[in-house]
């Protein structure tokens, strides 16, 4: 099974995108920030990232510059899931290695689409 790691400091916002993925079929994990989740790739590289940009100790775009720096870091699928929507930041997240973005609200059929876009489904 695919696994995913949802990362996003609203623990609302995790249990719905857990919902979603666990529906698509991936085993899921969740961070509630930059640092959390850094760890949590450390313990075991997901095939997938559902990453917030806006989080505490450690923001979206710091992991994923980190995280593309590590063993393994070039695995995982990275979609930001935002309510950031300038086209400068959607140009910095995918410098950074995103593969994909999403605004947020956020529904299964939009997930499902960028997932299945970059290859996951």
């Amino acid at each position: 099974m695919k696994s995913c790691l949802i990362v996003d400091d609203s623990r609302v916002v995790r249990k719905v995108a857990r919902r979603i993925a666990h529906g698509l079929g991936f085993d899921c994990r969740e961070a509630e920030d930059g640092q959390k989740a850094y760890e949590a790739c450390e313990e075991a590289m997901p095939d997938a990232i559902i990453l917030d940009w806006n989080m505490p100790i450690m923001s979206g775009i710091e992991f994923l510059e980190k995280l593309r720096q590590m063993s393994g870091g070039d695995h995982p699928k990275v979609v930001f899931c935002t309510t950031e929507n300038d086209v400068s930041h959607i140009q910095r997240a995918m410098q950074a290695g995103a593969n994909e973005y999403i605004m947020k609200p956020f529904d299964s059929e939009i997930i499902e689409s960028k997932f299945t876009q970059i290859g996951l489904l």
